[in-house]
């Protein structure tokens, strides 16, 4: 009898990546979802949410492009993926970078033309304009280097730009365990958790990004071998 084929250990680790970071944007992306779902039923506007009726576009914009990044980016992180269909790869990353972009653009101008909403303050709003300028340029950096056809950098500067996409994700795990335990944080608590989330998300990034580069600088790769792309959200393009 022939053993009907299984999947490897191998292989269920190659997807536990992707599957973590479809969970941690499970929350956002289902905000989002409830968010456009208000828009388009003509829901009551509130004092919360009247900026949004006001200008609905970069909202949409921003949750259309979030979404798509946030997913189809985690599936970036699947190596066997990536050497199986390296054309999905590249067709991937025609999405994903102008869905950063847009994400990042349209974050950066909702912060800086719609009011602030009761408990942010100048605090998160210079955080968001850090991190949102910061995704931004890591996206714009990341063409650039494909463009000169320097697939590291590339990658490198990928992943710091869906590490700080994502921080809406690890936002929802730095806030919960406060609201449990203290309440509804106020304002400046608010900004300390918000920017943890990013610091956490860009801290993990680093820490692949140099790892990899020890790895590379270990073991250099033959001189006929095929130049392997770091592992993660990086190679979208």
């Amino acid at each position: 009898m022939t053993n009907k084929s299984t999947t490897t250990p191998s292989a269920r680790r190659d997807w536990l990546v992707p599957a973590s970071l479809i969970g941690l944007s499970a929350v956002p992306v289902a905000a989002g979802a409830f968010r456009m779902i208000e828009l388009s039923s003509g829901g009551e506007i509130t004092h919360d949410n009247a900026r949004f009726f006001a200008a609905p576009l970069p909202i949409v914009l921003h949750i259309l492009s979030v979404s798509v990044f946030a997913i189809l980016g985690a599936f970036q992180f699947s190596s066997g993926l990536r050497r199986r269909r390296p054309r999905w790869h590249r067709a991937a990353g025609w999405v994903l970078v102008p869905s950063g972009i847009v994400a990042a653009a349209s974050g950066l101008w909702m912060q800086a033309r719609y009011e602030l909403p009761e408990g942010d303050g100048d605090a998160l709003a210079v955080l968001r304009l850090l991190f949102g300028s910061a995704m931004l340029t890591s996206l714009l950096l990341g063409v650039v280097a494909l463009w000169r056809r320097d697939f590291v950098r590339h990658g490198a500067w990928m992943l710091r730009g869906y590490a700080i996409g994502l921080g809406a994700g690890t936002q929802v795990l730095t806030h919960v365990p406060w609201v449990l335990l203290v309440g509804q944080p106020n304002e400046g608590v608010r900004a300390l958790l918000m920017g943890a989330g990013w610091v956490i998300n860009v801290a993990v990034a680093e820490w692949i990004i140099h790892r990899d580069h020890r790895g590379s600088m270990a073991s250099p790769a033959p001189a006929r071998a095929v130049v392997e792309l770091p592992h993660g959200p990086s190679q979208v393009a």
